[in-house]
C-alpha cells in the first residue's frame, strides 16, 4: 500500500495558499494548512512549534510550502518605517528560514521538498514597495541557500507569482502588462507546486508564474 504523501503550507488559507492546499488534496496529499493563528512565524519558537504540529498531526512530512507572507503596501521608500520593514520580513524571509530550518530533520527522513512561495519582485525594484521587494530577494536566495545545504536528501524549489491575486478593478491594466494578456489565477501557481514537489531533478531553482510579466519590463 502506497503511503500518503503529506504537506505543510503556511500562508494555507489566504488566495493564493488554500488553492495550493486544495491541489495537493486533489493529488492525495494529506495537508496541514496552517493560518496567522496557527503561530507567528517570525518568532522561531512558533516556528518549530507548526512544524513539530504538522509532523504529528500528519505523520511525517514530505513537502513545505512556505507561502506566509506579510507587508505587502504600497508606500514610498523613503517613508517605510522600521515596523514596516520587521513586517514584510518576519513571515517571509524569518518564518521561512526558521519553518524550514525546523522542517529540515523531518524533510530528510523523507527525501522531501521544499517551495518557497517567492514573487517576481524578488527580481525586480519597485520603488513603492521596497521592503516587500527586499523580503521576497531574501526569500528567493534562502531557495538557494537551503539547496545546497540541504542537498543531497532534499530538494528546495521557488515559484515566483506575478500579478495573481489582484483586484477587479485591476484585471484589465495588470493583464496588459504580460504576454498572455491575463491576470494569473491562484490555481496557477498551484499547479507550478505540484510540478515542483514532483520533479525530482529540480533544485534551486524558481519557475516564474507571471504570464511573461518579467519580460515585459523595460
Amino acid at each position: 500500500m502506497t503511503q500518503q504523501m503529506r504537506a505543510l503550507v503556511t500562508g494555507g488559507t489566504g488566495r493564493v495558499g488554500s488553492a495550493i492546499a486544495e491541489r495537493l488534496r486533489e493529488g492525495g496529499w494529506s495537508v496541514l494548512a496552517a493560518s496567522r493563528a496557527d503561530g507567528d512565524l517570525a518568532r522561531p519558537d512558533q516556528a518549530r512549534a507548526l512544524v513539530e504540529r504538522a509532523v504529528l498531526e500528519l505523520d511525517g512530512l514530505d513537502l513545505l510550502v512556505n507561502g506566509a507572507g506579510e507587508g505587502f503596501a504600497a508606500k514610498s521608500a523613503l517613508e517605510v518605517t522600521e515596523a514596516d520593514w520587521e513586517l514584510a520580513f518576519g513571515a517571509t524571509a524569518k518564518g521561512s528560514f526558521f519553518v524550514t530550518q525546523a522542517a529540515a530533520p523531518h524533510l530528510r527522513e523523507s527525501s522531501g521538498t521544499v517551495v518557497m512561495i517567492e514573487d517576481v519582485a524578488a527580481y525586480q525594484p519597485w520603488p513603492s514597495f521596497a521592503a516587500h521587494c527586499a523580503a521576497k530577494a531574501a526569500q528567493a536566495m534562502l531557495t538557494r541557500v537551503f539547496a545546497r545545504a540541504l542537498a543531497p536528501e532534499i530538494r528546495v524549489c521557488g515559484v515566483a507569482p506575478g500579478p495573481v491575486a489582484v483586484t477587479r478593478e485591476q484585471e484589465t491594466r495588470r493583464a496588459a502588462e504580460t504576454l498572455v494578456r491575463r491576470v494569473g489565477k491562484p490555481e496557477d501557481v498551484a499547479d507550478a507546486v505540484v510540478f515542483l514537489a514532483g520533479a525530482s531533478f529540480v533544485t534551486g531553482a524558481s519557475l516564474i508564474v507571471d504570464g511573461g510579466r518579467l519580460l515585459q519590463s523595460g
